[in-house]
């Protein structure tokens, strides 16, 4: 987590609260460095970042649910380690709604958020692949 990542969160956010942003301020209230907006550290998970959507290729119809819980601060400096888990494929009609554990552990292996995403993806269309019998 650089000062550019903060720099660049604000700038996009237009968050402007010291904590995040101002390290005397952070100084006098005890915190080591700069404060991650929590939202700096959810971001972290996106999906686009890895080879999901390469795999789900055409697909992926919508992201459409996404929660979380921040259970340890974040300051500048710090290495995070995004992780995301399928944990579950609800069929439905024509699509189905995957499931995946967001996680995102720091430097000190520990887990600083916990959430899930959820997305609607199409059905593959039925095998048109002959199976030859002897």
């Amino acid at each position: 987590m650089t000062d550019a990542l903060f720099a660049a969160f604000q700038l996009a956010s237009s968050d402007n609260h010291p904590i995040h942003y101002d390290r005397e301020y952070c100084q006098r209230r005890g915190y080591p460095g700069l404060l991650a907006h929590d939202m700096q550290v959810f971001i972290q998970t996106a999906a686009g970042a890895g080879l999901f959507p390469h795999v789900v290729d055409d697909s992926l119809v919508a992201f459409t649910e996404a929660s979380c819980r921040f259970l340890l601060p974040v300051f500048v400096g710090d290495t995070v380690y995004p992780n995301l888990k399928i944990t579950e494929l609800v069929p439905q009609n024509s699509t189905g709604i995957l499931v995946m554990q967001a996680t995102v552990h720091n430097q000190k292996s520990q887990m600083v958020m916990d959430g899930q995403h959820k997305y609607v993806i199409k059905k593959r269309p039925p095998s048109t692949v002959a199976c030859d019998r002897a």
